[in-house]
């Protein structure tokens, strides 16, 4: 509701005057000129009030607390649920099936604890190969002659001389006796004996002069089966 003041005068002598004033109320009316409402409530100036910003305020914190809290519960489930001890001896499980990388793998074993500690504290027994099973009769190592009274081609003899006996003491020391044996074709075979192939090329009744016609690609094969009578193939 606005209130306008409206002066009147007229134009005599003396003039004279009149003021009034004027109620005016503006009103929202459509295309047709129909009010809609009137009042000071459609212009009312558009914004948030206090109470509406504090409650946006309000959730956006709650949010923000909820998913501190969400995070904070994934991180302490995915800790294990086991103690330090358990943990030592899950991690000093040895593999067994892996293949192992020959002799350049120098970082899977320990050459220390690998060593033999009897062995190289007595010089008679070879320190690089540790024996299967333990000498009991240790043979003390004979007594040295004095080298250096004896000319250079002695020295270098006696000191040969004096590391084939070592060896022939040391049960330990390779070559270990084994069995081997050659030129023998084995049993259960699938084939048998090879000796039949040679059986194959005296005993057929086949007539191979065919590949002769063959061309030049076929010529070995014809020297061998067409132009050989009684003549074994692999003789």
């Amino acid at each position: 509701m606005y209130r306008v003041p409206v002066l009147i005068v007229d134009s005599g002598t003396p003039a004279l005057s009149s003021t009034n004033t004027l109620s005016v109320r503006v009103c929202e009316c459509d295309s047709d000129g129909v009010a809609l409402s009137c009042g000071a409530i459609a212009y009312t100036a558009t914004g948030l009030s206090t109470g509406a910003l504090m409650a946006i305020l309000g959730c956006i914190i709650t949010l923000l607390v909820m998913v501190l809290l969400i995070v904070m519960m994934r991180r302490r489930q995915k800790e294990p649920l086991i103690l330090d001890e358990e943990r030592d001896i899950r991690e000093n499980i040895v593999r067994y099936d892996d293949e192992g990388g020959g002799e350049e793998d120098t970082e899977a074993f320990d050459m220390v604890t690998l060593r033999n500690l009897n062995a190289m504290r007595d010089p008679s027994v070879r320190r690089d190969v540790t024996p299967d099973t333990p000498t009991f009769f240790h043979y003390p190592p004979p007594p040295r002659p004095a080298y250096k009274t004896l000319p250079d081609n002695v020295v270098f003899r006696e000191f040969i001389w004096d590391r084939l006996k070592d060896a022939d003491v040391d049960a330990s020391a390779p070559p270990y006796d084994s069995l081997q044996t050659y030129a023998f074709e084995g049993n259960g075979s699938v084939a048998e004996s090879l000796s039949s192939l040679e059986s194959l090329s005296t005993d057929s009744d086949q007539n191979y002069d065919y590949l002769s016609n063959w061309g030049p690609r076929f010529k070995k094969l014809a020297d061998l089966y067409g132009n050989s009578e009684g003549v074994g193939i692999f003789s």
